[in-house]
């Protein structure tokens, strides 16, 4: 089993090689966008990264010199087609978890990282226990390290929906509270569930939001498009060291982008 890794690591490398060499994933190079939700001393279910797998994985990206950016200056990098350099990646982590402020946070002040965390804003402080506080989110945004953005005001998704006076509120009112909570701009925004259509795309940024993160937009969603940017989830299978690789060198996003493209173009 062993020998069996160390020949697909090998065979993968040489192929990444051969990528970059020919200049293709340096053409096509989408910068990976990794999407945490709770971090927890152990994983319990698919949304749950071990404190210990978090930890190995921000180690791995300090050790080896990764450009951490903020979702801000990868929005403004996109926006202006500048060509960004392998091993460029952003943090992201939803809804808000409590063990986000006793786990994760920690962790990237240990490594002196950047991340954006997504507030669902009417879970702030819930009975449950299992949310930020406000003080929390200040302490977090006062860091310098963390940027936090709009989850909307609850967490259902928005193309559910259907009165416009309710669609309107769970983007506008949700910036409008953070900001007021804050005192300071809220600029980027995540869909709940991942999932928008392209009015729901309009009212963020009619909202004034700078940037948006999804899941999958869609085979023909454009990998410059700012308001749909796409993530890619970090499971507890990424404690694996050459998974969490794979999927942060940006080769992952640069097969499944052309896997889906070669669909396309077949049906």
């Amino acid at each position: 089993m062993f020998k069996r890794k160390r020949l697909i690591l090998v065979f993968v490398i040489l192929v990444t090689a051969g990528l970059f060499a020919s200049g293709l994933l340096r053409r096509n190079y989408v910068v990976p966008i990794l999407m945490y939700h709770s971090v927890a001393p152990e994983s319990r279910n698919a949304l749950t990264v071990s404190s210990e797998a978090f930890e190995r994985q921000m180690r791995f990206l300090k050790t080896h010199k990764y450009n951490v950016v903020t979702l801000e200056a990868l929005a403004d990098l996109v926006s202006r087609g500048k060509n960004i350099p392998p091993r460029t990646v952003a943090i992201t982590l939803d809804d808000g978890y409590k063990d986000n402020f006793t786990n994760a946070f920690p962790i990237l002040k240990k490594y002196g990282l950047k991340a954006t965390e997504f507030i669902i804003v009417n879970e702030v402080s819930r009975a449950q226990g299992d949310r930020l506080s406000w003080q929390d989110i200040k302490e977090m945004r006062d860091s310098g390290l963390v940027t936090i953005g709009c989850h909307t005001l609850g967490p259902e998704p928005l193309i559910d929906i259907r009165q416009e006076d309710l669609l309107r509120s769970q983007i506008f009112d949700s910036k409008k509270i953070l900001e007021e909570k804050l005192g300071g701009p809220v600029d980027v925004f995540s869909y709940p569930g991942g999932m928008f259509n392209a009015h729901i795309r309009q009212l963020v940024i009619d909202a004034g939001f700078k940037a948006a993160v999804s899941t999958n937009p869609g085979r023909n969603s454009p990998p410059d498009d700012i308001y749909a940017l796409k993530r890619l989830r970090i499971s507890e299978n990424s404690k694996n060291m050459f998974i969490f690789w794979f999927e942060s060198s940006g080769l992952y996003t640069f097969i499944k982008e052309h896997r889906h493209k070669k669909h396309h173009v077949e049906e």
